[in-house]
């Protein structure tokens, strides 16, 4: 977890927009809520889409054959995948210690932290590395 002092300076990017489409912030002290838990499995749910929706349209893009319309559906499904990967992205980055600081709750760095979000969900490095 991100130490305390960082929760409560930093909103977290929610992966989800208000009615009006606009981003919306949750203010969480020191791990968080049922907001934050709903927000961890929403991001969860986020990244496995994205990686079938990738596989699916791997096939279709694979294919020379596939129909016009195949082919732009989907790729709108993959840009509204890559459009929740980098909302998660850029909430994950948002709620990493600076560089250099050390992590209060577990005395680890920035390194420490991108690992353990990796593993909620996220692909870690070892798991890039295996996918290449």
């Amino acid at each position: 977890m991100d130490g305390p002092a960082h929760d409560t300076l930093t909103p977290r990017l929610l992966p989800w927009l208000s009615p009006e489409g606009k981003p919306c912030y949750l203010s969480t002290g020191n791990g968080g809520g049922y907001l934050s838990r709903l927000a961890d499995e929403l991001e969860d749910l986020q990244l496995t889409t994205g990686t079938d929706v990738l596989g699916l349209a791997r096939r279709v893009l694979e294919d020379p054959e596939s129909p016009c319309t195949e082919v732009r559906y989907a790729g709108l499904r993959l840009a509204e995948c890559l459009t929740d990967a980098l909302r998660v992205a850029e909430s994950r980055g948002m709620r990493l210690p600076a560089p250099g600081t050390e992590d209060t709750a577990g005395g680890e760095g920035a390194r420490g932290q991108l690992t353990r979000n990796a593993g909620s969900g996220a692909l870690s490095p070892r798991t890039c590395a295996q996918r290449q």
